[in-house]
């Protein structure tokens, strides 16, 4: 199983992201990358774990509509264009980006970045076919692998974080 992303919703209320962040925390699943958006009275939420089936099934017990979402890592140089470049690429394929992640995992010097498109396989060979993936962006199969090659992040901060 390749990377994935989960996505739901929140009410925009003090505790809400706190009562997600205790569930997943409580079943030891891990945080490689999360997004919160505010709109009036719902936050929108997307996130990528190191389990996201099990995470997945622990958020639709707790009430919450979740949607599963594959995505592709592709690794970026640390200067400006480097993402448009990748951007582009897709554009002029006709592939439409619907949600970026930067993750907290690195490669070298490279950032990690996960995207989600409207047609994944022809997204992939497109970027490979333009050089954007490598032999270790493409070893990160999993959200379990993803996570083990992340920095090691003290448990204090990662409460912080979550």
């Amino acid at each position: 199983m390749g990377l994935q992303e989960l996505s739901f919703q929140l009410p925009n209320r003090p505790g809400a992201l706190s009562g997600v962040a205790r569930l997943l925390a409580k079943e030891q699943i891990n945080l490689a990358a999360i997004s919160v958006e505010s709109i009036r009275n719902r936050g929108n939420v997307r996130l990528v774990v190191n389990a996201p089936a099990r995470a997945r099934k622990l958020l639709v017990q707790a009430g919450y509509q979740v949607e599963t979402h594959d995505l592709i890592a592709v690794r970026l140089e640390d200067k400006a264009g480097s993402f448009l470049k990748v951007l582009d690429t897709l554009a002029a394929s006709k592939v439409n980006v619907v949600g970026v992640a930067i993750l907290v995992a690195r490669d070298g010097a490279q950032s990690l970045v996960a995207l989600s498109t409207d047609d994944t396989a022809r997204a992939r060979r497109v970027l490979r076919a333009g050089g954007f993936f490598s032999e270790g962006a493409e070893r990160l199969i999993s959200n379990s692998d993803l996570i083990a090659a992340a920095p090691a992040i003290p448990a204090e901060s990662v409460g912080m974080l979550m």
